[in-house]
């Protein structure tokens, strides 16, 4: 038996092979996952689930097949509506993958994926921490300024290949000095 939180809704899961089940799947407008024989409050049990990549999922096998439905997903094709057709990927709006309530779930198109990535709390504090880190860098401020100083230069002869070998790193420390992405404040 399943306790309904208030405002709860509960939708049956649709699945290839979901026939094929001894039991019903059903998932709630606030994430919750459960199998049930006829009445998901009356006989229901609530399913915890496993987490994949910090998201929830339900690992389901029928007839030797098996797959995996991501709670969040399941919640944001029946509870949330997607704008345009453009929108395939699904966001936690909290950063919480693992809060799967409907209001906090939004279809979203792969730049608005990124742009969401990057105000991630835990991105943030990230790059926080690699802004101000001095030990265990294969270059020094003087370096990266040289390298700006070069890439910056409209006469370089120089290629990306070659400024790395010159510096001993790889051509993508030098792709990602350019773009800012490191060595950002230098």
């Amino acid at each position: 038996m399943i306790k309904k939180f208030k405002d709860e809704i509960w939708k049956p899961i649709r699945f290839n092979g979901w026939k094929l089940m001894r039991n019903n799947y059903a998932i709630s407008s606030h994430g919750r996952a459960a199998s049930y024989k006829e009445d998901i409050l009356a006989d229901g049990k609530l399913l915890a689930g496993s987490l994949t990549a910090g998201y929830k999922t339900l690992n389901l096998h029928i007839e030797g097949k098996s797959g995996t439905l991501y709670f969040h997903r399941e919640v944001a094709k029946l509870f949330n509506k997607k704008a345009s057709r453009n929108e395939k990927f699904v966001i936690h709006l909290n950063h919480i993958k693992t809060d799967n309530r409907s209001k906090n779930l939004k279809w979203a198109s792969q730049k608005e994926v990124i742009e969401h990535q990057q105000k991630s709390p835990v991105k943030l504090a990230y790059k926080k921490i690699q802004s101000t880190r001095t030990k265990g860098l294969k270059l020094n401020a003087t370096q990266v300024k040289q390298i700006k100083t070069i890439l910056d230069n409209p006469r370089r002869r120089l290629t990306h290949k070659q400024i790395a070998d010159k510096f001993k790193v790889s051509q993508m420390t030098i792709y990602r000095i350019k773009s800012g992405e490191s060595w950002g404040k230098v």
